[in-house]
């Protein structure tokens, strides 16, 4: 197999997803082997569109965009959390679950994270702040300033495949064990 193959069959493109039914975001990484970089991040705004069910259509329409422009193998999307409003609720589920069809159609594996579990795999705290999850990927992907999100929804998309990434390609360790990622993140020089 010659080197272009074997460079093109190593790499991974996982697209995160943080639904929203006003602002959704998205983030796209490249994996190479135990490395990620960030490909892009961003948000669909959809605060402009009041009929509820265009919205769901143009969230199809969107995301199924971003697929075809960067070709994901995996999509990791934030699950909803459990909270007191109901309507909430299920306008939000009617989101991630719009935003799941665009994947499947595309034929593209799903994986679902808790808010929970994706803030425990980025910063070792599952009670973390939206800020402390960015600050904490801008540090693991080497992010300039500049490329920082007006809103954190794109950074909670990020961070959904980011998490994904830990999950599936926990870097070889060798016997040697961490206490947290911010540890293992310090030991290799990101923070």
């Amino acid at each position: 197999m010659d080197t272009a193959k074997a460079t093109k069959k190593a790499e991974r493109i996982i697209l995160g997803i943080d639904p929203g039914t006003n602002v959704m975001g998205y983030g796209v990484i490249r994996v190479m082997g135990n490395k990620a970089e960030m490909v892009a991040m961003g948000v669909i705004d959809l605060r402009k569109q009041t009929d509820p069910y265009l919205r769901l259509g143009h969230i199809f329409e969107r995301v199924t965009g971003i697929i075809e422009a960067y070709l994901p193998d995996e999509l990791a999307i934030e699950a909803p959390f459990f909270g007191k409003n109901v309507q909430s609720m299920l306008k939000l589920g009617r989101a991630q679950g719009v935003a799941i069809a665009a994947a499947i159609h595309r034929q593209i594996p799903i994986h679902e994270y808790a808010p929970l579990k994706i803030k425990m795999a980025i910063t070792g705290n599952g009670s973390a702040s939206k800020q402390q999850v960015a600050g904490m990927l801008q540090r693991l992907l080497n992010l300039k300033q500049d490329e920082m999100p007006k809103f954190m929804d794109a950074t909670d998309a990020l961070g959904a495949a980011y998490c994904h990434f830990m999950q599936m390609n926990r870097p070889e360790t060798e016997g040697t064990h961490y206490r947290s990622w911010k540890e293992l993140a310090k030991r290799q020089g990101k923070i």
